[in-house]
């Protein structure tokens, strides 16, 4: 049985600065066990047979020539229709990243 200890736990989510009380360390150290455990038993299947896999759907991209369709496109006007404000033909939009302009 592989063994990880909650100090190891607490070294790693220090590691990734994320808090984690002593009640979760304990768990976690044995869900990290019981992972590992799964994967130790992973690693000793033969697998010198199987071919390997990228890709289970057989789903593929569908490209398409990147052209401008006239018929599909909005005018300026029918774009800014719904905006609740607009000037000379743009959005626009409330400041949303303050910066120190001193």
């Amino acid at each position: 049985m592989i063994k990880f200890t909650p100090a190891q736990v607490k070294h790693v989510a220090n590691l990734a600065n994320i808090p984690v009380d002593a009640k979760a360390e304990t768990k976690l150290a044995k869900d990290f066990a019981d992972t590992l455990e799964v994967i130790a038993n992973l690693q000793e299947l033969d697998v010198s047979q199987t071919e390997p896999t990228h890709q289970v759907t057989g789903l593929e991209n569908v490209w398409r020539e990147d052209k401008v369709t006239k018929e599909l496109m909005f005018t300026q006007d029918q774009a800014t229709a719904n905006a609740q404000q607009t000037d000379g033909g743009f959005f626009i939009v409330p400041r949303i990243i303050d910066r120190d302009e001193s």
